[in-house]
């Protein structure tokens, strides 16, 4: 069965921005577009463990009478074609249910409680607690729209790091795009990391892709970030140790923002599809 994105649709120029990074994202996984087109500011998605509620602000009911018009332009454009969601179920008379069994989702940093402190270089609570109660991984889009032709996984040795790493080679094997690794050793010698990933009979998969691995052993962070190639698409999980500790909870994740304009693919403890 295809693949689906679920893109919730703001009918601004930044909406636009969001929609085409989307776009990009279905072209290359072969993925198919399921957009929202939301008639009210708030709505819940039901998880396993969890109900997350999604603010958002007022800049997503406008133009309501262009919108659909103009997501159907856009994904044609790109040989795209669109599904739209149209919720069934309603906790209330204004709190649509939107369901989660989707393949990924991409979630603005405007999709968020702070909407005053959105930005490059801040993430709402709103996106850290829907990443972790996730089954799916969160693309979080760059502030304009790049198409990435690579991908560069952050690796730091956590059980959610192994995830991200068996997507970045997913991803890889699907688009034949080439494939980074970076780790931030933290003190430890590489070796501690070649041995973990072979303890997971990882080693030869990376092999196969050709993998470039990176190992960050001295450096500021900002440093060490400007290797990560601006082109790149950034998967990574959001707890463990080293470089991805704590990332969505802590500042971590404000300084990734802030110095790296990159797209992310966020993965949470809930994903465990490949």
């Amino acid at each position: 069965m295809e693949a689906r994105l679920l893109h919730i649709f703001r009918n601004t120029p930044e909406g636009r921005e969001t929609l085409l990074q989307s776009i990009h994202f279905c072209k290359v996984m072969d993925a198919a577009p399921l957009v929202y087109i939301p008639r009210f500011i708030k709505f819940l998605m039901y998880f396993e463990n969890d109900v997350v509620q999604i603010d958002l602000d007022d800049s997503y009911l406008a133009s309501p009478g262009t919108a659909a018009e103009r997501v159907e332009a856009l994904t044609a454009e790109y040989g795209l074609e669109v599904a739209f969601l149209v919720p069934k179920n309603f906790t209330s008379a204004t709190l649509p249910d939107i369901p989660s069994d989707v393949d990924f989702m991409t979630c603005p940093r405007s999709i968020s409680d702070f909407s005053a402190k959105i930005g490059l270089g801040y993430i709402g609570s709103r996106v850290r607690r829907l990443v972790r109660s996730a089954r799916f991984p969160v693309l979080v889009p760059g502030p304009v729209c790049k198409p990435w032709t690579s991908v560069a996984v952050f690796f730091g040795g956590s059980f959610n790091a192994f995830k991200a790493l068996k997507l970045g080679i997913r991803i890889h094997r699907q688009t034949g795009m080439p494939l980074r690794i970076f780790t931030r050793t933290e003190g430890k010698d590489p070796d501690h990391y070649r041995q973990a990933v072979q303890e997971r009979r990882l080693d030869k998969e990376i092999a196969a892709c050709g993998a470039e691995w990176h190992f960050w052993e001295e450096g500021t962070e900002e440093e060490n970030f400007y290797d990560v190639p601006h082109d790149a698409l950034i998967v990574l999980g959001v707890s463990g140790r080293g470089l991805i500790r704590d990332i969505l909870s802590g500042s971590l994740m404000e300084r990734v923002q802030s110095r790296l304009a990159n797209p992310l693919l966020i993965v949470g403890p809930g994903y465990s599809a490949g």
